[in-house]
């Protein structure tokens, strides 16, 4: 998607062939637009992350797993949406060959203020 558009679609058909990466990453830019970021993840294991600045969004495309944050293990599948505020570790486990997530880092770094 090119980001001066302001709307449209972002197709997981446009991005899964380009996971891996030539450098061999394993997530690719879809859409950067002020403090949001999104891209598409196929990770492979170990799945090894640190805490990241920004809140996250994890929308499971495909496959299932279990999300490790926080000192807790909670069991996905497709269809769920995965949520990590800023500067929780984290981690995916038993995750099946097939996962691929849009994972999107939005807001300020240190996360948002929960309200209400």
């Amino acid at each position: 998607m090119d980001d001066a558009m302001r709307s449209g679609v972002i197709r997981f058909a446009d991005y899964a062939g380009k996971v891996p990466t030539a450098e061999g990453e394993r997530s690719v830019l879809a859409l950067k637009r002020g403090t949001l970021d999104v891209r598409l993840s196929v990770p492979v294991p170990p799945n090894r992350q640190t805490p990241h600045e920004q809140d996250e969004l994890y929308a499971v495309i495909r496959g299932e797993g279990v999300l490790i944050h926080g000192g807790e293990r909670t069991a996905f599948v497709a269809g769920d949406l995965l949520f990590v505020a800023a500067g929780v570790e984290h981690h995916y486990a038993d995750f099946s060959d097939d996962l691929a997530l849009w994972r999107i880092f939005y807001g300020k770094a240190g996360g948002e203020a929960p309200t209400g």
